[in-house]
């Protein structure tokens, strides 16, 4: 049992990562609220943690929902110590299905639901002078991959959001932290058709979070090979990483 039990908001929670994390810090004996659009999905994940929780069902993408959520959770437990902002999607965009309005629906989950969260949050945890937000972000953010323009372009503007707040946030009482998880074996990535290395499973990656919250850092960035790999990538030249990138095509697109 943890010396100080926190209120741990997390959103995305019906599955995968979120699902984990939520087990993750239950069993750590934590009060857990969990959200994500599905109710009774998110009903059969409290029914299964160490601890129960309480529900919230909300699309972060409905501004009145989350608004009402917030509030909610505010008003029935008091305070959130910390929230993971864990909702997002992942859509393979190549080039042939590259399009304004999948694009703008992909950022209006990934960036700016967050945006939204934060803005909400922030007021009510300044005035405490305490709260940690955790961005679940992606170490696909640091390299524009082939396939996937849009979901890198959507966590690559995460990593510099959460740059940007963090000094203003801890002038302030309020710590931000970015998560740059690489493979996790979610439902997500059982979309993907190419080989994931370095992939780990979703109790591993909520383990990794959970240690980099206590710990007070900025980055919680894992597994160490893949977050390696793709920090170098982000340091080549250009026309060194394009060369690269360039081979990562499939072969019929690759002419």
């Amino acid at each position: 049992m943890p010396e100080n039990p926190k209120t741990v908001w997390i959103t995305g929670a019906s599955s995968g990562l979120g699902e984990a994390l939520a087990h993750e810090f239950a069993n750590d004996d934590h009060q857990v609220c969990l959200s994500a659009r599905s109710a009774d999905k998110l009903a059969a994940v409290n029914s299964s943690l160490s601890k129960s929780g309480k529900v919230y069902a909300c699309d972060v993408t409905d501004d009145y929902a989350l608004t009402t959520t917030v509030e909610k959770i505010f008003t029935d437990v008091g305070a959130i110590d910390i929230a993971v902002l864990n909702a997002g999607v992942y859509v393979p965009t190549p080039l042939a299905d590259l399009n304004a309005d999948d694009a703008r629906g992909l950022f209006e989950v990934n960036f700016f639901s967050i945006i939204r969260t934060i803005e909400l949050l922030v007021p009510r945890m300044t005035e405490r002078d305490a709260g940690h937000i955790v961005v679940v972000s992606s170490v696909a953010g640091d390299v524009g991959l082939p396939y996937a323009s849009v979901y890198s372009a959507s966590k690559s503007a995460l990593h510099r959001l959460c740059e940007s707040l963090y000094p203003e946030l801890q002038s302030k009482g309020v710590l931000i932290s970015v998560v740059s998880p690489g493979f996790v074996r979610t439902p997500a990535t059982d979309k993907n058709d190419f080989p994931m290395p370095f992939i780990i499973s979703a109790e591993r990656a909520a383990q990794e979070i959970r240690e980099g919250i206590a710990a007070r850092r900025f980055e919680i960035r894992f597994p160490f090979m893949m977050g390696f790999i793709m920090r170098r990538l982000a340091h080549l030249p250009k026309p060194l990483l394009l060369w690269f990138t360039k081979r990562m095509l499939r072969n019929d697109d690759a002419t």
